[in-house]
C-alpha cells in the first residue's frame, strides 16, 4: 500500500449535503477497497486563478490524504470525472 493525497474541487453554488455527499463517496472508495484515510482537510471556498469552460470563478476545496493499494487513485480520478458537482481533482503519490 502506497500513500496519495487527492486535492478536489466541489461545485460552490452546490448545498451543503450535497458537498459533504461528494466527500463521503469519495472516502467510501478509499475504505471500500481496503485503504484508510488519513484525514480530510476542507479549505473552503476559493477563487479560480482562470474561468473554467462552465463560467464558474471559485469552488469548494477538499485535501484528503489515505494509504491506499495502486487501482484507487484511477478509480477516485473516474468517480470524480463523472461526477455532477466534483470538477476536478489531483492525485499525488507521496
Amino acid at each position: 500500500m502506497s500513500k496519495y493525497e487527492i486535492l478536489y474541487i466541489i461545485n460552490a453554488n452546490a448545498s451543503d449535503d450535497a458537498k459533504q455527499a461528494v466527500i463521503d463517496k469519495l472516502e467510501s472508495i478509499v475504505t471500500g477497497n481496503g485503504g484508510t484515510v488519513e484525514n480530510i482537510d476542507k479549505w473552503g471556498i476559493k477563487k479560480f486563478a482562470y474561468t473554467l469552460s462552465d463560467y464558474s470563478t471559485e469552488g469548494y476545496y477538499v485535501l484528503m490524504n489515505f494509504e491506499a493499494d495502486e487501482n484507487v487513485p484511477a478509480l477516485l480520478n473516474r468517480q470524480v470525472q463523472i461526477m455532477d458537482d466534483a470538477k476536478r481533482c489531483m492525485i499525488i503519490k507521496k
